[in-house]
């Protein structure tokens, strides 16, 4: 591997370890703060607002500016998300100004992949970013929990600069400042990115309009790509389910907070270490995938979607530590199962119908639309007078109940428009063994 492409791995590492920490702190902010349940629910879809509002523009101006660059900027965008919060911004909304920049950073740290190395080394590198996204997820939950933990936020606040009032007083407001240091780290790295020397595209522009007018203009191309694979027998499917899957594992990590304080009694200091342990199942999960299935199998796992909603509503009736860890590992295990295969069939499809970069950006919009949906629906829940465990119930029998209509959408499909199904399979087939 190319040096450059490790200063990109530690670019990505520091800031996504920056942003699952944060998550955790939010929830303890609004906790302390005495605000509802809802709006702890609702950091979740607030952070994907932006991925979907700017889903049409982020890849066109990630293709724009050098792609290190437009990393220093996200991360720059996040260190003023992370400043709002500190200095009386409500969190909710310093929530998804750092979600609007993690939504420019996405196209930005997969596309520079494909500009550094060659192909015959992207899987492997897409294996190391995948891998350290994980560990970045599992560190990042276990980092925020201990930040906002007495021992840690004692001595945080206990650092006093002279002739400096900052106004930090709080243990989530120490952890926040803690963090921006964080995103420094992962800003610095930024810097060192190389340039690839690959000519930048930059976005469509007409000196006669506005430049509303100019961004408006991407928006009809990304919508034909978005219709082109939700046309698509097997791209329909493979992009529906993985929609799913990502929207449920993105409300998990408050489900699994809410319900660890309401069953086991937890503070957000505990509960945040059996988040990192459904990372943990589901980078498990993943590897056994890889090893086990083929591209032209990955319609096959579909009844795990049903299975995950039906575990999800399972967890209310647990309520001993020793039974929730196997539990989360086997629950997070069924989604890393599940979603490789049919990621793998999603890609290849993309790839096949409109190239790999527009299809990432329609592939981010839907799942994270799903994020904001299931979100709102679980917020909602909760506002509206449901119990922790009613809004899980609630969140696993939705769940459950798309992923049959999913499946029986498929079946549908292979029983009335076989012959297209099965050329498609045997095109997977064919690159599976090519």
């Amino acid at each position: 591997m190319k040096r450059g492409f490790y200063t990109i791995m530690s670019a990505q590492f520091f800031s996504s370890l920056a942003d699952n920490a944060l998550f955790v702190t939010a929830v303890e902010l609004l906790r302390t703060g005495g605000a509802p349940e809802w709006q702890r629910a609702a950091l979740v879809p607030m952070f994907a607002l932006f991925y979907v509002v700017l889903a049409p523009f982020v890849g066109a101006f990630a293709d724009a500016l050098p792609k290190g660059r437009v990393m220093f900027i996200s991360n720059a965008i996040k260190v003023v998300g992370c400043l709002m919060m500190l200095f009386g911004t409500h969190p909710l909304i310093a929530y998804a100004v750092v979600g609007l920049g993690a939504a420019a950073y996405s196209p930005a740290k997969y596309g520079i992949l494909t500009e550094l190395l060659p192909a015959s080394q992207l899987v492997k590198a897409n294996g190391w970013i995948e891998g350290l996204t994980i560990a970045s997820i599992i560190l990042g939950v276990l980092l925020g929990g201990q930040l906002v933990g007495a021992t840690i936020s004692s001595a945080l606040l206990s650092i006093d600069l002279p002739l400096v009032d900052t106004g930090i007083d709080t243990a989530p407001q120490a952890a926040i400042a803690a963090l921006i240091v964080v995103y420094v780290i992962a800003a610095w790295f930024n810097t060192r990115i190389p340039h690839t020397g690959v000519e930048m595209r930059p976005m469509r522009h007409d000196a006669s309009r506005s430049v509303l007018a100019n961004s408006l203009a991407l928006v009809p191309d990304f919508w034909v790509c978005n219709r082109r694979l939700w046309n698509d027998r097997l791209g329909q499917i493979s992009l529906s389910t993985t929609t799913l899957f990502w929207g449920v594992s993105g409300n998990l990590r408050y489900i699994v907070l809410a319900w660890a304080a309401a069953a086991l009694s937890y503070s957000t200091t505990q509960a945040s270490a059996l988040v990192g342990v459904v990372a943990i199942g589901t980078a498990v999960g993943a590897v056994v995938a890889s090893m086990r299935m083929r591209l032209d199998m990955a319609t096959r796992v579909m009844p795990l979607g049903i299975a995950m909603g039906l575990l999800v509503i399972l967890m209310n009736f647990i309520s001993n530590v020793w039974v929730a860890v196997p539990f989360l590992i086997l629950l997070g295990g069924l989604g890393g199962f599940l979603v490789v295969p049919m990621n793998a069939l999603l890609q290849h499809r993309g790839h096949n119908l409109m190239g790999a970069g527009r299809s990432i950006a329609v592939q981010n919009f839907n799942e994270q639309a799903c994020i904001l949906g299931l979100g709102a629906f679980y917020s909602l829940s909760t506002k509206l007078g449901l119990s922790a465990f009613g809004a899980i119930t609630a969140f696993g029998v939705v769940v459950a109940g798309i992923m049959w209509v999913i499946q029986r959408w498929h079946a549908h499909n292979c029983e009335h428009h076989r012959e297209e199904v099965e050329h498609l399979l045997n095109i997977a087939r064919h690159d599976t063994h090519h």
